[in-house]
């Protein structure tokens, strides 16, 4: 994530910055971070994700959507940009002067870079807590086969687990389904 120069932008000056550009950004601390130029290896393990949760979700009554998709985050108006975001059932939506927000994902993925990690791992993901559907949380490591999920617990808190080397796999509890890391490195060069 790259700050533009101009600190300090008003939502309004914002909203307006994503409707007059063809590239994503988010709006943090009162500043636009630009979402575009990702690693060859950030791309791959999106497109592979994406690709094998649609595959393993076809025949059930979710959807799975790229970067591009506009998520409420209502503890950190007004929206974010996952890498990857899960619906199921009926999908939601809300329009924020003019964009159009997914409010229901189950679950969200993110594809660490050198640039993003902490963020992605501390305050993103608090903000994400406060979508009431949101269930899982997938963390993946773009420099080696690593993955971090974390569950909401029925109490409140969150699971955290770990998954290391290419041979193993992780289960998306809230979908049902597993995803080996050998499947999202399919053609990732460490």
């Amino acid at each position: 994530m790259t700050a533009l120069p101009k600190p300090h932008l008003t939502i309004e000056e914002y909203i307006e910055l994503e409707k007059n550009s063809e590239e994503r950004f988010e709006y943090f601390g009162g500043e636009a971070f630009s979402m575009a130029g990702g690693t060859p290896n950030h791309v791959r393990i999106a497109r592979n994700v994406c690709n094998k949760l649609t595959q393993k979700l076809d025949d059930r009554d979710c959807e799975v959507f790229p970067g591009d998709m506009r998520v409420k985050v209502p503890a950190d108006a007004p929206y974010r940009y996952p890498d990857l975001s899960v619906v199921c059932g009926e999908q939601n939506y809300e329009s924020f002067q003019g964009l159009e927000m997914l409010v229901n994902p189950v679950v969200l993925v993110e594809v660490l870079s050198p640039s993003t990690a902490a963020y992605d791992l501390d305050e993103k993901f608090t903000a994400y807590q406060s979508i009431e559907s949101f269930r899982e949380y997938l963390v993946i490591a773009q420099d080696r086969p690593h993955v971090i999920r974390y569950v909401r617990q029925p109490q409140g808190g969150w699971l955290r687990t770990d998954t290391d080397g290419l041979p193993n796999e992780v289960t998306v509890e809230s979908l049902n389904v597993t995803l080996s890391l050998s499947e999202i490195y399919a053609r990732v060069q460490f």
